[in-house]
């Protein structure tokens, strides 16, 4: 009940605009494959209104041709927001896959300082911050 109700508390200060770092949320022990606890881990450490594409992560564990991979260790990512899947986009920067669905995906990220317009049914790319 403790971990349920310092969660509470850490996405009442996330969507009330407070930049926190999710890698410091020690509480948070999700279960998965060794690959996706390193994805997992690689996206705790992506910084407030950064993002990272999938690739940039695969090359980070020294895997580059496991985009996919990592592509799915995301889409299984079991705490979304505190363990910020939101902020890694596409090949090309392009606003791709999320559980949510790709408007709470775009309104996380602007709630971090990225934007997107629309244009039709394209979305403008943020400018990508390198960490």
């Amino acid at each position: 009940m403790a971990s349920f109700c310092k969660t509470g508390a850490v996405l009442d200060r996330y969507f009330a605009g407070e930049t926190l770092d999710f890698n410091q949320l020690d509480f948070l022990a999700p279960q998965g494959t060794n690959f996706q606890q390193a994805v997992w881990q690689q996206l705790r450490q992506i910084p407030y209104g950064n993002t990272i594409t999938y690739g940039e992560i695969a090359q980070k564990l020294g895997k580059p041709n496991a985009m996919r991979a990592v592509g799915g260790a995301v889409g299984r990512n079991p705490i979304s927001i505190l363990i910020p899947c939101h902020r890694v986009l596409g090949k090309n920067h392009s606003l791709t896959g999320f559980g949510g669905g790709l408007p709470n995906k775009r309104y996380l990220l602007q709630l971090e300082g990225i934007q997107y317009q629309d244009k039709g049914i394209e979305f403008v790319k943020p400018k990508h911050k390198k960490w």
